[in-house]
């Protein structure tokens, strides 16, 4: 901290700082201080994970479940002393929200369109997605974007694996 002219205090947060582990998990693990599209790099990275997990994992409710508690606890204890509550350097929302579409894909075959899909919604964030973007401002909301980004990029899956 230091003092500024007029008496106001700043605090000077470095994020993240991977030698907390709540940063540390919020980033995956430092993948989520990659350049160029850190949510890009994570949602590559959590494909990957679940591309070489057993089927067991990928199909399970109660991991599903986990991951996204586990998710939404590590964002509140990551963004409760800093300003900016989705800092591009936390993906373990993407990892929370792509799990959600990766589990929902009929086949592995779709993988590929799901990862997609996922990072397009992601990005321009369609409505709901912007709406929690925009007004849920604490680990909860943070995580709750990538879920809906996750469960529409999972059903347009489906829909255009049953269609096409």
């Amino acid at each position: 901290m230091f003092q500024l002219k007029d008496s106001t205090i700043l605090k000077m947060h470095k994020f993240p700082n991977l030698k907390k582990p709540s940063h540390l998990l919020a980033t995956l693990f430092g993948v989520g201080k990659l350049p160029y599209g850190p949510g890009t790099w994570g949602s590559l990275a959590t494909l990957i994970i679940w591309y070489f997990c057993d089927e067991a994992i990928q199909k399970n409710i109660l991991f599903l479940l986990i991951v996204i508690i586990f998710s939404i606890v590590v964002c509140y204890i990551a963004t409760k002393d800093i300003e900016e509550k989705d800092h591009k350097s936390i993906v373990i929302d993407e990892f929370a929200g792509m799990w959600l579409a990766l589990f929902m894909i009929p086949d592995i075959s779709a993988a590929g369109l799901t990862f997609l899909l996922f990072r397009m919604f992601d990005i321009f964030k369609p409505f709901p997605i912007s709406y929690v973007d925009n007004n849920m401002k604490n680990g909860f909301g943070v995580v709750l974007d990538d879920l809906i980004a996750g469960l529409l990029a999972g059903l347009l899956t489906i829909v255009l694996y049953t269609f096409l």
